[in-house]
């Protein structure tokens, strides 16, 4: 059998719970424990399928020798306590919430700039599905402000999601500046109660200093395709509407359906995220 290497989750929820079903068809990753504060229907689950549990929390995953990597799926305030015992348990952490101790990490964009690091911060679902694109145009284009709408349904956002909108609004933003290159930038967020569930949909306006139509679309259109290699649900709606020096562009994330609806997409695309640089972890470690 590949050796693999093994790794534990905090937070039992939906997004916990979704990333245990991609660990485990994972090449590089072995889902081995999945800890809460709480008995929950997510801990019984993962008993279920034959993994270690506790509710012990990041106590629990910090005494464990054999995790290498743990995925933080709880929320900003929680992962703020739960990084330093991660670090000096010698684990390395890949922070699915918007607490942001670690540099922001978008696997096509900046993942391969990143060396010795050990709190990767994923940003946000928001942050995931539009900081490719403001990064594409920016290279080509030279973004002044970039400016985001998130839509996504109210069924998919869970009580973390809820509980730390502000801090979403505030980490997207700065991610859309500090890894897409714009110079200044602005994130919203809408939870659409439609039904049936829509899919997350983002709209991307941005002011550019070079409007070149064609650069434009051919970055845009290329990193798509990247995002693609690990959210294969990730399609450009709407290709790039130039018009002065103004640049539109709407992408939609469908998503893979593992533990969660197809709808959540915005989910979706932060896990497959994270799994990435989780992969790209385990690789480096099992050459070594």
């Amino acid at each position: 059998m590949e050796e693999k290497i093994k790794v534990g989750i905090i937070g039992p929820g939906n997004i916990g719970t979704d990333l245990m079903y991609k660990v485990m068809r994972s090449k590089h990753l072995q889902m081995d424990f999945m800890t809460g504060i709480v008995e929950s229907e997510g801990l019984r689950r993962a008993a279920g399928l034959g993994f270690k549990t506790s509710t012990e929390g990041v106590k629990a995953i910090a005494a464990d020798p054999e995790v290498k990597i743990v995925f933080d799926a709880t929320m900003a305030s929680a992962h703020l306590a739960n990084a330093p015992v991660l670090k000096e348990a010698g684990k390395i952490a890949i922070d699915m919430t918007p607490a942001a101790v670690g540099p922001y990490v978008v696997p096509c964009v900046n993942l391969a700039h990143l060396q010795d690091v050990d709190n990767f911060n994923m940003v946000t679902c928001g942050g995931q599905a539009t900081i490719p694109i403001v990064h594409a145009i920016n290279e080509v284009a030279d973004v002044e402000y970039a400016e985001i709408v998130a839509s996504l349904s109210s069924k998919s956002a869970g009580p973390g999601t809820r509980a730390s909108i502000d801090e979403f609004t505030q980490t997207t933003r700065k991610g859309l500046e500090q890894v897409g290159g714009a110079d200044r930038a602005k994130a919203i967020i809408i939870l659409n109660p439609a039904e049936p569930p829509v899919m997350m949909c983002n709209t991307i306006y941005t002011l550019v200093k070079n409007p070149d139509e064609k650069a434009i679309k051919e970055a845009v259109e290329k990193r798509v395709k990247e995002v693609q290699q690990y959210t294969p649900g990730y399609q450009l709606r709407v290709p790039p509407m130039v018009e002065g020096n103004k640049v539109t562009v709407i992408v939609q994330v469908e998503g893979a359906g593992d533990f969660l609806p197809k709808y959540s997409g915005n989910l979706d695309i932060i896990n497959s995220a994270a799994i990435a640089v989780a992969e790209k972890l385990a690789e480096q470690m099992l050459q070594k």
